[in-house]
C-alpha cells in the first residue's frame, strides 16, 4: 500500500505538469494505469477509492482550476481560455464552469466571488488521515529561532473551540454543513492575493493555507495554560475588500512582534516526527526572561503554524515586550 501511495502521488503531480504545459492530450487513463504498472479497470477502481471521482471527471476539474485563474487575472478571449483548457468552444467551456461553479466565466470575470475549486489530490497527508505513519530519521537540522515584526493584515479562516490537532479540527469540522476540509480547501484555493502564496495560483492546492490558534477566552486550554481556538484559513493583506464565504470569519490582526522557530526542508516520509520534536524542544526550552520578551495572551493574538516539507516548517508566536 505505500508503494501505491508513493506512485499514485506521482501521477497526480505530473497530471498537474501536464496541465500546466499544455500537453494534456497525453493523459489517458491508459497512460497513468501504464505508469503504475496496472490494468486500467484496477488503476480506476483504485483512483476512485482516493478521490471519489472517476478519473476523467478528475481532468475535467483540474482543466476547469487552470481555465478559472486565466478567467481571473487575463484579459484573454473566453475562447482562447477553452481551447488553452482543453475544451472544444467557448460554449463547452462556459456549460463546463456553471456546473462546476454555479456561475458563467463572463460573470465570475466581472465579480469573482469565492468559488470551491477542485483542488490537487492528496490522499495520503498523514495529518488528514491520522495515520503516523513516520519513522525517525538521522536528519541533522536546526531550529533557527529569531524575532519579526507582522505588518497589519486580515486573516480570512474557519475555527473551532474544541478541536485540538489538525486531525481532530478536520474531524470536528465534517460535521457542520459546508466546513468539510475538501469544502474549505476549495473556498480558499479561489481567493486571490493571499500573504503566504508560495508562487502558486488559483489552481495549486494549498498555496497560502495555513493553520492558525486564536488566543480565545472560549477556546481549549493548550499545553501552556492559554485558552485558545484552532483555526484554518489564509492571511490577506490590510485592505483585502473582497466577499467573505457564508461559513469564514475575517478579522483584523493588527501589526506585532512575533518569535518563530523554524526548521528547514526535510523528508514527509522519513523525518516528520523529528522534525516536530526537535521543534517543540526548541519551543520548550527558549529563555524568554534572557530574551526581554513574553508570550502574548492578550484576546485576538494569532499563532500561526506553518508545515511544507519542501519549504519548512515553523511556528509564529506573538510576544511582547517583558
Amino acid at each position: 500500500m505505500s508503494e501505491w501511495n508513493r506512485r499514485i502521488q506521482d501521477v497526480i503531480g505530473r497530471i498537474d505538469e501536464h496541465l500546466r504545459s499544455r500537453a494534456d492530450e497525453q493523459l489517458t487513463l491508459q497512460s497513468a494505469a501504464d505508469e503504475l504498472g496496472y490494468s486500467e479497470y484496477h488503476f480506476s477502481r483504485k483512483f476512485r477509492e482516493i478521490s471519489g471521482m472517476q478519473f476523467r471527471d478528475y481532468l475535467r476539474y483540474r482543466r476547469l482550476a487552470f481555465a478559472l485563474k486565466a478567467v481571473r487575472d487575463t484579459d484573454k478571449p473566453l475562447l482562447e481560455i477553452a481551447l488553452d483548457h482543453g475544451f472544444s468552444s467557448h460554449e463547452a467551456l462556459t456549460r463546463a464552469f456553471r456546473e462546476a461553479y454555479g456561475i458563467n466565466p463572463a460573470e465570475y470575470r466581472r465579480h469573482p466571488v469565492p468559488v470551491v475549486l477542485r483542488t490537487v489530490i492528496r490522499p495520503f497527508d498523514c495529518y488528514l488521515l491520522d495515520t503516523g505513519e513516520f519513522s525517525m530519521s538521522a536528519s541533522t537540522g536546526e531550529v533557527r529561532t529569531y524575532f519579526v515584526n507582522i505588518p497589519a493584515h486580515k486573516y480570512l479562516h474557519i475555527r473551532n473551540y474544541e478541536s485540538i490537532g489538525y486531525w481532530d479540527f478536520w474531524q470536528k469540522q465534517s460535521v457542520i454543513p459546508g466546513q468539510d476540509c475538501e469544502t474549505i480547501c476549495g473556498l480558499l484555493d479561489s481567493i486571490p492575493g493571499k500573504l503566504d502564496d508560495n508562487g502558486g495560483d488559483a489552481a495549486d492546492s494549498g498555496s497560502g493555507q495555513l493553520m492558525a490558534f486564536i488566543n480565545e477566552p472560549e477556546g481549549r486550554i493548550c499545553s501552556w495554560g492559554i485558552p485558545l481556538a484552532e483555526s484554518y484559513g489564509v492571511r490577506l493583506p490590510a485592505d483585502y475588500a473582497g466577499d467573505v464565504p457564508e461559513q469564514m470569519m475575517l478579522m483584523d490582526v493588527p501589526e506585532g512582534e512575533y518569535i518563530v522557530f523554524e526548521h528547514g526542508p526535510f523528508d514527509f516520509e522519513t523525518e516528520n516526527s523529528v522534525v516536530e520534536a526537535r521543534i517543540e524542544a526548541a519551543m520548550k526550552a527558549f529563555d524568554y526572561a534572557a530574551s526581554g520578551y513574553e508570550l502574548d495572551t492578550a484576546p485576538g493574538r494569532v499563532f500561526y503554524f506553518y508545515h511544507d516539507c519542501k519549504r519548512f516548517w515553523k511556528y509564529v508566536r506573538p510576544v511582547r515586550r517583558a
